[in-house]
């Protein structure tokens, strides 16, 4: 039985857009199975539309904290990432005219929930220490955190509103899934936005598919931009001159290897990522055109768009989402040298380079300033086997919470097989499958995928 969040703060403000905002830390264990291991601190902000009554002379703040309305807590995709505010959220207002009030989690280990980084690591002692610390911080965690604080927000509503809605996005809707696996009672409905999770126990089936769909992706991008084979090229040659150590990074400890650059093809999965990438490119290439090496200000842009850095967990944690009973052991490595595409060897021919996708490499932890001093860290995790169950098959088989599911057959984050296979395995899920939309359709496509997902809660199909 998870206990009750204890609620630390919650400062409210009205924010443009007819908004209340309101900011909440909470205290819970950082290890459920062990309370007398500490605890850590956790973030969110909610979001309720601020309306004045005819009559709002007699509202008061009182009245305002008394509004009982159906919760329904966001599930950030990562692992890593923390939420933005939710008025800088383009779906926000959608699902507050449906009826609900909105909060926006930061996952333990992300944005203002004790958060991971090296130097906070650091703190809790030698590497191993760190390790065993940073195995509290995967799905299985996470849901018993909504779990503690869907408890603390509704602990005076009546006992027949006191489950809340649950939204996933992409690793979001991993959590979702080991939520609806565990603690089912909770939940009203779940909404997944490419985030139906293979229900395999390590990665290594995940990712043979992941690096078949990037090379689909690499074609495309060629294909469009034919010109950035030798640009790509040329960028490579120069990144690989003095081996991995030609150009250095901010804070001169970590440095822009070519396999560190080749990871921009991450965002081949986005809307608009083929000319993201292009210009970073084409901007990297005329440096060298012009004056024979990467600027700083080109160096920079092309950090900034990198988040391993800022967001270790990850890195750290990335392959082990897969992870039941059974050691990740570097998977995306083992399997790459079947993908002669993607060797660096394609330089020296006319065959072009291919990026990389959402992938982790041992490379990683020698090359990002944060990532290298946390290599042993990574080592360690990755011969973990003592990885918690994530998902109940057998719960799922007979799940009664309705779950709706945005499944994008062209997704190159998350496999469409994969997540039908588990769409057809979890009883009550209605996916909506797609070839028109990509990954990140929440935030690029937010009225047509929402407006697809509620016509699965609320319109009848004969």
């Amino acid at each position: 039985m998870i206990q009750a969040a204890k609620i630390l703060e919650q400062r409210s403000h009205l924010v443009p857009g007819k908004l209340r905002i309101t900011e909440h830390f909470f205290q819970v264990p950082r290890d459920y199975n062990n309370p007398a291991s500490g605890t850590i601190q956790l973030f969110a902000r909610s979001a309720l539309k601020a309306e004045k009554p005819a009559d709002y002379t007699s509202t008061s703040h009182q009245d305002v904290q008394k509004i009982q309305l159906p919760w329904l807590v966001y599930l950030q995709g990562g692992p890593g990432f923390e939420c933005r505010s939710p008025q800088n959220v383009s779906w926000v207002p959608t699902i507050l005219d449906k009826g609900y009030q909105v909060l926006m989690l930061d996952q333990r280990g992300t944005g203002l929930s004790t958060a991971i980084s090296q130097s906070s690591l650091q703190l809790r002692g030698d590497e191993k220490v760190q390790a065993d610390y940073l195995k509290s911080f995967r799905a299985d965690s996470i849901v018993k955190d909504c779990e503690a604080i869907r408890q603390a927000l509704t602990v005076n509503y009546p006992e027949d509103k006191k489950k809340w809605s649950i939204m996933g996005q992409s690793f979001g809707g991993f959590c979702s899934t080991t939520y609806l696996s565990f603690y089912p009672e909770g939940i009203k409905e779940a909404f997944l936005f490419g985030g139906l999770p293979p229900l395999r126990n390590n990665g290594d089936e995940v990712y043979e598919r992941l690096y078949e769909r990037v090379k689909q992706r690499n074609e495309g991008y060629y294909a469009k931009y034919p010109e950035d084979v030798a640009r790509v090229h040329r960028i490579v040659k120069l990144l690989s001159r003095f081996g991995d150590t030609t150009v250095r990074v901010q804070g001169g400890e970590g440095y822009m290897s070519a396999r560190r650059f080749l990871q921009l093809g991450i965002y081949f999965g986005k809307h608009g990522g083929f000319d993201d990438v292009h210009q970073l490119v084409l901007r990297a290439d005329t440096d060298l055109t012009q004056f024979g090496h990467l600027t700083r200000p080109t160096v920079l842009t092309l950090e900034a768009a990198q988040s391993w850095d800022t967001n270790v967990i990850y890195a750290l944690l990335h392959e082990p989402t897969y992870c039941q009973g059974e050691a990740s052991n570097w998977s995306a490595e083992r399997l790459l040298e079947k993908y002669p595409e993607f060797s660096l060897q394609n330089v020296e021919n006319d065959k072009p380079v291919y990026f990389t996708g959402e992938m982790i490499y041992p490379f990683m932890f020698d090359t990002y300033p944060e990532l290298k001093k946390l290599k042993t860290v990574g080592n360690l995790l990755a011969e973990e086997k003592d990885w918690p169950k994530l998902y109940d098959v057998e719960q799922l088989k007979k799940n009664e919470v309705p779950t709706y599911a945005a499944v994008y057959m062209d997704d190159m984050y998350v496999d469409f097989d994969l997540s039908m296979e588990t769409a057809r395995t979890m009883k009550n899920c209605k996916p909506f499958v797609t070839n028109s939309m990509y990954h990140n359709a929440i935030g690029a496509k937010t009225d047509d995928v929402l407006k697809e997902l509620f016509a699965r809660r609320d319109d009848f199909i004969d």
